[in-house]
Formats: structure tokens, sequence, C-alpha cells
């Protein structure tokens, strides 16, 4: 059987998850195909870090969209009158904040694991920035509102907000609080959307 990038990403992420160190010696072996045709296919090890934390990443995104339609369909907002982007933001800072995984490769590789994650050429950040430019798009169509910067700037404010507060530990030496970044991150978006809460 053929392995392919995406059979060699989905592994890495299954380690990922699983507290797993990427070794890709162990890895290549367990796939059952040369070091040679694993870097061809995935690059180098910070390479694959990075495909395999998107991956990760997109999932827990979707996964909190899914979560938000269970309970409130295609709304814009729920009975509250909390915007969807709100909702669905936090909830995926929640997660990421709670994978087991994602802080044992902090804590064991702290300068590696940011510099993935955070890197604006990189895979992750990019690639978030997007999704929260199409979700808090969706939301300005849907509720009518008039932003006052562009969606882009906001998403990027956002995100790299939410990084400062999702590993503020590592970064700051802070304790991660996410009861303050929910509270700073709403209050950015309504602003820039030209809103209020409620």
């Amino acid at each position: 059987m053929t392995v392919s990038t995406d059979d060699i990403v989905r592994h890495a992420a299954r380690d990922l998850f699983n507290g797993t160190r990427l070794d890709l010696s162990r890895m290549s072996a367990e796939l059952g195909i040369s070091r040679a045709t694993f870097f061809r296919r995935v690059g180098n090890r910070e390479d694959l870090m990075g495909a395999a934390l998107l991956l990760l990443s997109d999932r827990t995104w979707a996964d909190s969209i899914a979560r938000w339609h269970g309970a409130h369909g295609d709304a814009p907002r729920d009975a509250d009158g909390r915007l969807r982007c709100l909702w669905v933001m936090e909830a995926y800072r929640r997660e990421v904040a709670a994978s087991d995984g994602l802080r044992k490769l902090i804590d064991s590789e702290p300068v590696v694991a940011l510099r993935v994650l955070t890197d604006p050429r990189g895979r992750v950040q990019p690639t978030l920035i997007e999704a929260h430019t199409a979700l808090i798009g969706a939301d300005v169509e849907a509720a009518g509102l008039r932003p006052l910067v562009g969606l882009p700037d906001l998403s990027y404010a956002v995100v790299r907000l939410g990084e400062s507060f999702l590993y503020a530990d590592v970064l700051a030496s802070r304790p991660v609080d996410l009861a303050v970044a929910t509270t700073l991150l709403d209050t950015l978006v309504l602003g820039a959307l030209g809103t209020h809460a409620g």
C-alpha cells in the first residue's frame, strides 16, 4: 500500500494528540517507508509538525462550529444575543487549552512548538486567521453589521491576542486565563464591528 502525505500527517497528528514526541525514524518505520521517502512526502520535522498541528486546529475549529450548529442552527446570534463568531472562538480556545497533547508538546519543546504555532509564514496561524475572517464575515453579513476595520486585520488581532493568552505561561510567565481572554476578545470584536453585547 502506498503511504501518502496525508497518511503521514494523520499519523503525526495522532501522535501529537496523544502526547507522543514526533520521531521521524520511528514514524517512517511504523509506516513502512524509507526516511528518504518520508522527507520527500512531508519535509523536515517542523514542516510535519506544522501540518499535523494544522490538521488538529482545523478539526477543533470545525468541531466548535458544529457544536454551534447543533445548538443554534445557522443563526448568527444565540438566545442571549451573543454573536456566533464570539461563541465559536471561545469554544475553540477552550478546546485548545484543554488539549493534553498540545500542552505536553509546549512543555517539552516550547521554542519549536510556539514557532510552529505562531509563525506568520507557517501553516497554522495564517489558516486560522482565514477561518476567523470567514466566520466573522458571515456574522457581519447575517447580522447586518458595519465593521470599522477590515476583517483580515480584525482576525489577525484576534488570533494574535488569543495566542498571547493561550500560551501566556510560556510567552510571558503568566497564568493562562481564558475568562480574561474572552472578555478582552469579545470587547475587541464587538467594538470593531460597531456593535455591543446583547
